[in-house]
């Protein structure tokens, strides 16, 4: 398929509003990187009623820097970014030594495509922890099981790694990949940090580094959260076959871009082309896989025309 085919189409369709946001209410919440408007969908009642907790308790106790934390955080899951990197920026000034409003300032810059600017908050950050014992970190979206699987040292590092990737910085994502992977244990973190190790292996011609990377992963792994990377890490050892990948939501966004990219290393570049289009048609826009793609279609797909 031609790129300006799937181009065309995927800019018709991420255009359009939802049947929740009209798109002449208010400005655009994020542009993508290859200039597009791009608008969150209206939250739920039940992510409404969360968020409004979160701000009376901020209210209540204005001198926290934890409810001041998880106001961002929920104005963030609302679809407000803006509203949250006001938020954080305001623990930056209030706390300038918590490196959490750093993390989560940085996120959200990814989120709405600022990377330069994530990368400079989560230097700061990593600065920051230099040192310091690590900690678990609260998930705002608990899982199934109701047990957070990430920690404040291995966020900052991952996230610092997608930031770089998305610059198609190779070498900096890597340095920042293999640190968030040696800053935990769970088995979680393991299959999403090798997960974008191992493509940046692939990326920079290191096959070896690339099969060394995926000698820790199995089949038993004990997974709480992260199943569409043990997925794909499955996939690229050949445990798994493409056509048993499954995943909905963010979830499936990663593992279309897992594959996507996995044909693209393999010289098979119009069927990832043709993964990339489908994804960025359908895919949800503040998802890493989303942005991933967005990154590689502009910068790795020549115009064929």
């Amino acid at each position: 398929m031609k790129r300006t085919l799937i181009l065309l189409a995927f800019v018709v369709a991420a255009c359009q509003p939802s049947d929740d946001v009209a798109m002449s209410d208010h400005a655009p919440d994020a542009i993508s990187l290859d200039g597009r408007d791009l608008y969150a969908s209206a939250p739920d009642s039940a992510l409404i009623a969360r968020y409004e907790a979160r701000k009376r308790d901020y209210e209540a106790h204005p001198g926290s820097a934890d409810a001041l934390i998880w106001y961002g955080r929920f104005s963030a899951y609302a679809g407000d970014y803006d509203k949250a990197i006001a938020l954080f920026t305001e623990g930056i000034e209030r706390f300038p030594d918590d490196a959490r409003f750093y993390r989560h300032r940085g996120h959200r810059y990814i989120a709405i495509r600022e990377l330069d600017r994530a990368i400079v908050d989560f230097e700061k950050a990593s600065d920051l922890i230099e040192g310091t014992e690590n900690e678990v970190e609260p998930d705002g979206m608990p899982n199934a099981q109701g047990i957070p699987v990430s920690t404040l040292h291995g966020n900052i590092y991952y996230h610092l790694g997608l930031a770089y990737y998305l610059k198609q910085d190779m070498r900096s994502a890597l340095r920042a990949y293999e640190r968030s992977l040696a800053s935990g244990t769970y088995a979680d973190n393991v299959v999403s940090n090798t997960h974008w190790l191992y493509m940046i292996h692939r990326r920079m011609g290191n096959e070896e580094a690339a099969a060394a990377v995926l000698e820790p992963i199995s089949a038993d792994m004990d997974i709480i959260e992260n199943h569409a990377y043990h997925q794909l890490t499955l996939f690229y050892k050949g445990l798994m076959s493409e056509e048993e990948l499954t995943g909905d939501g963010s979830a499936g966004d990663a593992i279309r871009y897992g594959v996507a990219n996995w044909h693209f290393e393999n010289h098979d570049v119009e069927r990832a082309q043709n993964l990339l289009g489908s994804l960025l048609e359908e895919g949800t826009w503040a998802s890493f896989g989303y942005l991933a793609a967005e990154s590689d279609w502009i910068t790795n797909y020549p115009d064929t025309d």
